[in-house]
């Protein structure tokens, strides 16, 4: 037979138990919503895009524009990188396209071109400089920011080409993104994305030129 105390213990003790029960499966399932890389792979592996027409096509690329959309930024890069969309955005339309870009382009992405190129000269080069950096870092495995970014490996491909970014120092962000067609868009969102956090850091204005 248990003692009063000996009863207190075991019941506070159950009780511990069971917050922390309660505590470990509201933190599972709410990890279980988050949207995640790994979710997108496995959603883009599953629909056969070619195979859909009419309203069930529409659908597929309406759900994988919410989930792209849902992701955390260190998520969103590690899609980009590793290529997950190009199937699917080979077998898009010219109009899919455009919509597919535009629907999936980041909040704040053309005021972030706007006060882009507003900046002097050398801040402008100064941003590219700092994004290209970081998506480099990022590329070869190296964590920019905290130790969610993502580990792709130095034989991946590199996240733009050396003729789009030159094309985008030379005649500049906003006629860039105006005169691209939506696959030159897509080509360039990791640097588009990784200039917008630069922008919003604020590391930049700490910079000396």
């Amino acid at each position: 037979m248990f003692n009063p105390r000996q009863k207190f213990l075991a019941g506070a003790i159950a009780s511990l138990v069971g917050i922390w029960l309660v505590v470990w499966a509201g933190h599972w399932y709410f990890e279980s919503l988050k949207m995640t890389a790994d979710k997108v792979h496995a959603y883009l592996e599953s629909v056969d895009l070619s195979k859909l027409t009419g309203a069930a096509r529409a659908k597929a690329i309406r759900e994988l524009e919410d989930k792209l959309n849902a992701l955390s930024f260190e998520q969103r890069q590690q899609v980009q990188m590793q290529h997950f969309l190009n199937d699917w955005f080979s077998k898009m339309t010219d109009d899919e396209k455009a919509q597919f870009v535009e629907a999936t382009m980041p909040t704040g992405i053309k005021q972030m071109i706007n006060a882009f190129e507003q900046l002097p000269e050398d801040k402008r080069h100064q941003a590219i400089d700092n994004a290209m950096k970081n998506l480099r870092e990022a590329e070869n495995g190296a964590p920019a920011r905290g130790t969610n970014a993502p580990t792709v490996g130095t034989n991946a491909p590199p996240p733009i080409s050396p003729e789009l970014e030159a094309k985008i120092r030379t005649i500049g962000l906003k006629a860039f993104y105006s005169q691209s067609s939506a696959e030159t868009k897509a080509e360039a969102a990791p640097l588009l994305e990784e200039l917008q956090q630069v922008m919003e850091s604020g590391r930049l204005q700490r910079q000396q030129p």
